[in-house]
């Protein structure tokens, strides 16, 4: 046995980018022990007890010489428990169980447990992603893990539940197990999921729903201020209700970071746009992505072509906050650790809900704040310029009197009414961002936007509001960007002084009623 040779291949991942890894099991002639080589991290190093006591409990023999296992491109940081299922698929080969031609141009994804069963692990959508994109057409995962990557299309996909299964795999015999083969089409499906909950259940607050509407037909961040108890939790969970559905790709790309993360994936792609909804003690790690070695994704990527909601924003640690500063501009997040720095996407809708104080009364019609000034201002100051400053809508909720009785009796209008007319507006938007890298109003530049602003169009408004400081200059194109919205969804063909007028004031937190009525 001494001198064979077996290869498998792996996927390292570096963030969302994967990097085939060859895994070559070497039989030698020295002492028995195993050697790993190839830059691994502690998790890996210790795949050589792990897949030594699987393939014993399974009933094979482990070699009883110098067994080296390589990880190839050696200079490549490895991490992860996912290269068992691949060092043991090269070590059976290269010891006569089954032919090394069969694991030839395979992926094997899957960690084992010492019985020699195949456990699930982090990163198979991704990992697969990368895989098709290197030229691989079959893969080896986890029997619990099949549905997700037959999200894959290109790839054929077989599911092993233990090593037995794995062992019947390389000696070509049939086996009990699910295979997929690469379908042009039929795992683009959407999900079916639980039906979000609808905006019919919020009572009252027109303005508030207005605003809601605007914030998704433009995708606009938003900040809703108001007392305990008047909905702002409520509408923040009926947002991506009204959010026009997922492209297959884009739930794709949903898919990949949720994998990532360890979430449980779908068997079929989301329609839903994501909502992630951090507590208010969550750390900087927690929100934009953290690890030792390797960062993994945090709540900002998790929100990827959804709603990242911060219930109780000024609660959270400004230094959290001001790190979304830089995802919100440019839709990823970059992060540097020692073995490397890694990119997750971050295209998100920002969507913030506090108190005006910390009794919560401040300022509301017949109730006693309880708070002293300073309390007050350190309270409100705990939410920076900066990122209120790239919030584009902002919009004050008060409590309800009468209103709320009478809407108890009234159906309000229902999330798929709202969610018609927000599909329209973004359609108007689409087809005038033709031949560009945009689909909505809040992610085109602002040089962009400007280009094409329409004579006379209020600019004058927008001048004005710049020579008083009431906004900054990303302030200036946030209100236009408002504006473009407000007449996608009047079905005008550009924006006006009524609609100049009034992106002016949800900038500023003044939309009255009757503006939201006309």
């Amino acid at each position: 046995m001494s001198g064979a040779i077996a290869c498998a291949w792996s996927v390292a991942l570096l963030g969302m980018r994967g990097q085939p890894v060859e895994i070559e099991a070497a039989v030698g002639g020295g002492l028995p022990r195993t050697v790993l080589v190839g830059l691994p991290d502690a998790a890996l190093y210790e795949a050589r007890d792990r897949c030594r006591a699987a393939v014993a409990s399974s009933g094979f023999d482990w070699p009883a010489s110098l067994m080296t296992i390589n990880l190839t491109p050696a200079s490549l940081p490895k991490a992860g428990s996912h290269y068992d299922l691949g060092i043991v698929a090269a070590v059976l080969a290269a010891t006569g169980v089954g032919s090394a031609d069969r694991i030839a141009g395979q992926v094997f994804l899957g960690e084992l447990g010492l019985d020699g069963r195949v456990r699930p692990v982090r990163g198979v959508l991704p990992a697969l992603l990368a895989a098709v994109e290197h030229g691989f057409d079959r893969a080896v995962v986890p029997a619990a893990q099949w549905a997700e990557a037959a999200l894959v299309d290109g790839i054929a996909i077989t599911g092993v539940a233990d090593l037995r299964e794995l062992a019947d795999l390389l000696r070509g015999r049939p086996r009990p197990v699910r295979a997929a083969e690469p379908e042009p089409a039929g795992r683009g499906e959407p999900a079916a999921g639980p039906e979000p909950p609808d905006l019919a259940d919020v009572a009252g607050q027109l303005e508030a729903r207005w605003a809601l509407e605007v914030a998704a037909a433009g995708r606009h961040h938003l900040f809703l201020q108001g007392p305990p108890g008047v909905g702002k939790t409520m509408l923040a969970e009926r947002l991506p209700g009204i959010l026009p559905p997922l492209r297959p790709s884009e739930g794709l790309e949903v898919c990949a970071v949720q994998s990532l993360a360890g979430r449980v994936v779908s068997d079929r792609v989301p329609e839903l746009p994501p909502l992630a909804d951090p507590h208010h003690t969550a750390s900087v790690a927690s929100l934009v992505g953290g690890g030792a070695r390797i960062a993994r994704p945090g709540a900002v990527s998790l929100a990827h072509r959804g709603v990242l909601f911060l219930d109780e924003a000024a609660e959270f640690s400004p230094r959290a906050l001001d790190a979304l500063r830089t995802p919100l501009e440019t839709g990823q997040v970059t992060l540097a650790r020692a073995a490397g720095q890694v990119s997750y996407p971050a295209s998100f809708q920002l969507l913030l809900a506090a108190n005006p104080c910390p009794c919560g009364n401040s300022g509301v019609a017949g109730a006693v704040c309880e708070c002293a000034p300073a309390a007050v201002r350190r309270y409100r100051s705990r939410l920076s310029g900066p990122v209120l400053d790239r919030v584009d809508i902002h919009q004050e909720l008060r409590p309800l009197r009468k209103a709320l009785l009478r809407s108890a009796r009234e159906r309000a209008e229902s999330s798929a009414a709202v969610a018609a007319r927000v599909v329209g507006a973004r359609l108007r938007a689409l087809a005038r961002m033709t031949d560009t890298p945009w689909t909505t109003n809040g992610e085109v530049p602002g040089p962009w936007i400007r280009a094409h602003w329409p004579a006379p169009g209020g600019v004058e408004l927008v001048e004005e509001a710049m020579l008083r400081g009431k906004i900054s200059g990303r302030g200036a194109d946030k209100v236009i960007r408002v504006a473009w919205t407000l007449a996608d969804l009047a079905g005008r063909d550009g924006p006006g002084r009524d609609e100049v007028r009034l992106a002016l004031a949800l900038r500023r937190g003044e939309a009255a009623l009757d503006r939201v009525a006309g």
